[in-house]
């Protein structure tokens, strides 16, 4: 699985979700601008001695990574979409993708995609979760109905 972060901005959350990419194998895709250097000591501390073990990449646009990955499920993840993440039959390169903390994924990307939104079910008077705990329950969703391939 591939997770992408778009434009991500808080480097505790990017810290904490390398870390899960380095429990489950995923990979970790940033999209710039970023909001910290990948340098960053609250980055770091956040993965801790985990980050030998995640395939990390960097993209200057969104648009960079559409064209790597052409043929691959895009999945964005956002409080406006109907369907529920846990409606989607994940595949093993699926890529699943969350905006920045501070206003989520670009309209234009969700308007672009309308069937392949989804969301994480809460209460209507929550906005949203924190990302890195997004991107933990979708990762485990998908990784559950595929029976946690690689996984002891």
């Amino acid at each position: 699985m591939h997770i992408v972060l778009v434009e991500p901005e808080i480097p505790g959350n990017t810290g904490n979700i390398a870390r899960l990419c380095a429990a489950t194998g995923c990979e970790l895709h940033l999209v710039k601008p970023l909001g910290f250097s990948i340098e960053d000591r609250y980055l770091k501390r956040a993965g801790l001695d985990y980050w030998h073990l995640v395939k990390v990449h960097v993209h200057e646009n969104f648009a960079e990574v559409v064209k790597l990955y052409q043929g691959h499920n895009f999945y964005f993840n956002t409080t406006k979409a109907s369907k529920r993440h846990s409606d989607i039959a994940y595949q093993r390169d699926d890529l699943l993708v969350f905006g920045k903390e501070t206003a989520g994924l670009p309209q234009e990307l969700l308007s672009d995609n309308p069937d392949n939104c989804i969301r994480i079910p809460m209460i209507e008077d929550a906005r949203s979760l924190n990302l890195s705990n997004a991107v933990a329950i979708a990762v485990y969703e998908a990784f559950r109905q595929q029976e946690f391939p690689g996984l002891k």
